[in-house]
């Protein structure tokens, strides 16, 4: 889940170690941008139908799950909250999936059994924007609709993509909790992943623009460092950071992998509870430093709502209720009433922030 570029997920780092948890959690990394090359594929199969948003939600539809790893943490979690939301609705929920985060092969073989299946509507988190999109798109063709959730394909190889939380969102989010750490005046850092990294200075960039506004005129931006998305790489940069600018108040570190390797590092020097950190990273990488005072809070999504968004989405999609236009809204349970955007996006909200007073409520 190291919110690194691409769609790829490790498991065992932070929340930015989405990604190194076994979470494998291909969810954080690279999901948050538009799918990459839209116009990649042939363009898949278009609706000629309308939408009827004041149809009735159609009863024993089977709405199947095909995460990019089984008995993966981050996706148990997320596929749970979606289990739990096509059950409310009365409908059937199946899960399927490969015990690898990079068998591709293996999916495409479960959307083909998929579709021979007949289910209704299959929310597929991709291991590769373009691999299963034959497949996908022949089971679009068959009157199946999908739904990509955390990790997108190709726009033209799906009806929707869940995305977890908008670029700007994520950027602007991580200022304002560093700010408030800092009490709105001194240096700040920021430790990246790889320079090249898409999604990473997508944040970054909204980062700098945050820090552009009247309220923040008292922080200074003194330094982006690259820990590559390598725990040591990035140990090691978060001490060379504290050496350079003695000075500095706090570091934001928008990688799971990078959180957590900063957060090892403060909590072991006379910076600790000095220094503050935050970032995008995993309860479960995350805990041990919020409980010590290392850390006082960081973000991400909750999967479990990711999931059920997804389920939400299949079944309105489904039921004939929306075809995944831009504009056109539908009503998620207790998450309230979203509107597709731009690309056939729909996004989740507005990240989770984890401090000590919730932290033990998640297990991921």
């Amino acid at each position: 889940m190291s919110l690194r570029t691409a769609p790829a997920r490790r498991a065992a780092a932070a929340v930015v170690a989405a990604t190194a948890l076994a979470l494998t959690v291909a969810a954080c990394g690279g999901t948050t941008k538009k799918s990459t090359d839209n116009a990649a594929n042939s363009s898949g199969p278009k609706s000629s139908a309308s939408a009827n948003p004041s149809a009735a939600t159609k009863k024993g539809l089977t709405i199947a799950y095909l995460p990019k790893q089984v008995n993966n943490p981050y996706f148990t979690i997320s596929d749970n909250g979606g289990k739990k939301a096509v059950e409310a609705l009365g409908e059937k929920y199946k899960e399927v999936g490969t015990s690898s985060g990079t068998d591709t092969a293996g999916q495409v073989s479960y959307v083909n059994t998929l579709t021979q299946q007949q289910v209704n509507a299959i929310a597929v988190s991709a291991q590769d924007p373009g691999a299963l999109c034959t497949a996908l798109n022949q089971a679009r063709k068959n009157g199946v609709k999908v739904v990509t959730y955390d990790s997108d394909t190709n726009a033209t190889c799906r009806d929707l993509f869940i995305s977890q939380a908008s670029a700007e969102d994520l950027g602007r989010t991580e200022v304002q909790l560093m700010a408030k750490q800092i009490g709105g005046k001194g240096q700040i850092a920021i430790l990246s992943a790889a320079q090249t990294a898409t999604n990473q200075n997508t944040w970054i960039g909204f980062m700098k623009d945050e820090l552009k506004k009247p309220e923040y005129k008292d922080i200074q931006l003194v330094k982006v460092a690259y820990g590559n998305d390598d725990a040591q790489t990035s140990f090691q940069q978060t001490q060379g950071l504290l050496q350079q600018y003695p000075n500095l108040k706090g570091i934001i570190s928008p990688t799971t992998v990078g959180i957590k390797a900063a957060a090892q590092y403060l909590s072991g020097s006379k910076y600790k509870g000095k220094v503050q950190l935050t970032g995008l990273g995993t309860p479960n990488d995350m805990r041990a430093y919020v409980n010590n005072g290392t850390v006082q809070a960081f973000e991400l999504w909750d999967p479990a709502k990711l999931g059920a968004l997804a389920g939400y989405a299949a079944v309105a999609l489904a039921s004939g209720q929306i075809t995944g236009a831009s504009g056109e809204t539908f009503t998620a349970g207790d998450l309230g009433s979203f509107t597709v955007g731009q690309d056939s996006t729909v996004v989740l909200g507005k990240p989770t922030v984890f401090d000590k007073n919730n932290i033990g409520q998640f297990n991921f």
